[in-house]
């Protein structure tokens, strides 16, 4: 499994229909809204790289009012039980 997150800014006035019409794309599992240098952050589970490189280039970027995107793939997975013991120094 491929897990990707895509940042994207948009026109302002088509945040809330980008939210919308993102969710509705195969192989997006979230759409936040967020504040900072981008408006929304995607998160992205496909199967395979080249899914991918669909999602995200065929089906984001095509997207009506989507100005840039820029995507990070994740390299390894952590859940909050695996970071809690990472940074447990045996205090108890």
């Amino acid at each position: 499994m491929v897990h990707a997150f895509v940042l994207l800014k948009a026109e302002p006035a088509q945040i809330a229909a980008l939210t919308s019409a993102l969710t509705e794309v195969d192989g997006v599992a979230e759409v936040y809204s967020v504040a900072g240098d981008v408006d929304l952050i995607a998160i992205i589970r496909v199967p395979h790289h080249d899914d991918l490189a669909e999602v995200v280039t065929r089906h984001i970027s095509s997207l009506p009012g989507i100005v840039e995107t820029r995507t990070m793939i994740a390299f390894k997975a952590f859940s909050q039980h695996d970071l809690d013991a990472m940074w447990d120094l045996g205090a108890s």
